[in-house]
Order: structure tokens, then C-alpha cells, then sequence
């Protein structure tokens, strides 16, 4: 939009919302929705779709550079360049800002939500790990002291994956524990 660069994008499926960050603090969120009258059968990328939601969400001033959805509870997450993380939420057709972090030491390299939403784990690029629940509590932290880059939980939630810049991967358990 008007020549900003993006950064990242991230596509609720389940509920057809997509979100996509840039420079300059550029967020904004749009909704895709099925036209009333077409074939229930259609899905999926060919299906025709509507705008229905072009909304521009304010807060950050670094570029964003990570946006997550956790489509069970209706939240985004996003950060920005500059380190501070946003948890939107959905009331009454519009996003709103429900919570603003900023640890203020490193960026964050990558956020994910649990399977089924109930705990966050964000990555930063100084090896730090914040693992967080849906309500905002903070569950643990830890110091991995490695390069990170991105972070995924396994389906049932019981391990996250560490990914280091150099390409290697560190198993941990949800408590933060390095397996071997």
C-alpha cells in the first residue's frame, strides 16, 4: 500500500482474515469472505471472494516484521523492528489493541501459538524465549544464549523447535527443558 515495503503476511484460514506487515509501522488487516450466492463447494485459493475488512491497525512506529494469528481466540500478534510485541483482538467487527509488551533489549525473530491457543512462545534474536498463555501471564523465560530465527510447537503442544541462524534445531519440552 502506497509503496511501503512489506515485511511478512499471515493468513487466518479459518475465519479468512489476513494480516500483513511493513515499514514504518504498517499493519493492516483484511478479511476475505465468499460471496453470498456462490458454490458452497468451492474453497480453497480458486474460490471467488470479497473484501469485506481493510482495516489499518495503529501502534507500532519500527517496521513489522512478524505477525502470528491464533485463530481459536480471535487474536493477532504482532512486533515490530524496534521490539514491541501487540496482541490484537476482535470485538464488535473491529481489532483492537488488548495488550503492549516490549522487553527493550533485542527483536523478536519470531512468535507462535499453540496449536490449540492457549500459550504463545516468542523468539528473539539474542537467544532469549518467552513462553506466555492466552490471558497475557508469562509462564517462563529463558536464556538459550544461541542466535534464534524461528520457533514452532509440535501439534500436541509438548515440544517447541528452536531454530538458530546457523540452520541448527534444539528440541525443548513446553517447560522450557532442552531435550537430547
Amino acid at each position: 500500500p502506497n509503496d511501503v515495503r512489506l515485511h511478512c503476511i499471515s493468513w487466518n484460514r479459518d475465519q479468512g482474515w489476513i494480516a500483513t506487515g511493513g515499514d514504518s509501522g504498517l499493519l493492516k488487516v483484511l478479511k476475505l469472505e465468499a460471496p453470498a450466492d456462490s458454490d458452497a463447494k468451492l474453497k480453497g485459493i480458486a474460490a471467488p471472494s470479497n473484501l469485506s475488512m481493510n482495516q489499518t491497525l495503529e501502534g507500532h512506529k519500527g517496521g513489522v516484521i512478524c505477525v502470528t494469528w491464533n485463530p481459536q481466540y480471535r487474536k493477532l500478534t504482532t512486533s515490530d523492528a524496534q521490539g514491541l510485541i501487540i496482541v490484537w483482538s476482535l470485538s464488535k467487527g473491529e481489532w483492537f489493541s488488548q495488550m503492549v509488551n516490549n522487553r527493550n533489549k533485542s527483536v523478536v525473530r519470531d512468535m507462535k501459538w499453540t496449536s490449540d491457543g492457549k500459550k504463545i512462545c516468542i523468539v528473539y534474536e539474542d537467544g532469549a524465549v518467552i513462553v506466555g498463555s492466552v490471558g497475557g501471564e508469562r509462564l517462563w523465560g529463558k536464556e538459550i544464549n544461541l542466535p534464534l530465527r524461528f520457533v514452532e510447537w509440535s501439534p500436541d503442544g509438548k515440544l517447541i523447535l528452536f531454530v538458530t541462524l546457523e540452520a541448527e534445531v534444539w528440541v525443548f519440552d513446553s517447560e522450557g527443558s532442552q531435550l537430547r
